[in-house]
């Protein structure tokens, strides 16, 4: 079952977070586990339970990032004239502000999700197109302005 669809650059970008996490990011909580269980007594040792549960929150975003990966669908670059997974999509919204988003599953600054209200509404669209999205605080109009 596939449960999301990433371009190859956005699959490579969860790759690389994960070869951190598991590499680097591992080893140094391993460290500070090791280096708290110096202090002694771990029932009232702040550093050794603040490191356990930081290596169960790494621990918990490194599944996750590999079920994410292997339940991916790696598709294609979206081409410029149409909305798809890794477009850089400029709209208006009904007041004429303009809004810059990457059409991204993975995530961050500037990107929406193929499957938020906005990216939804957005896929398959071409330059001029009015969307409708259905947004939790209620419907409004996108027009989409340019498609990179």
């Amino acid at each position: 079952m596939v449960d999301e669809r990433l371009t190859e650059k956005q699959a490579e970008a969860l790759r690389g977070e994960l070869a951190e996490l598991e590499g680097p990011r591992r080893t140094e909580v391993v460290a500070a586990i090791k280096t708290a269980r110096e202090f002694g007594d771990l029932s009232e040792n702040f550093e050794y339970h603040a490191a356990k549960n930081e290596q169960g929150l790494l621990e918990a975003r490194i599944r996750t990032l590999r079920a994410r990966l292997e339940g991916a669908e790696i598709v294609e670059t979206a081409s410029g004239d149409e909305v798809g997974i890794g477009s850089i999509v400029e709209v208006a919204d009904e007041g004429g502000a303009i809004i810059k988003v990457e059409v991204s599953a993975v995530g961050g600054t500037g990107t929406v999700s193929p499957t938020s209200p906005l990216g939804s509404a957005l896929l398959g669209h071409k330059v001029g197109d009015a969307v409708q999205v259905q947004a939790p605080r209620g419907s409004w109009t996108a027009t989409v302005k340019s498609i990179s």
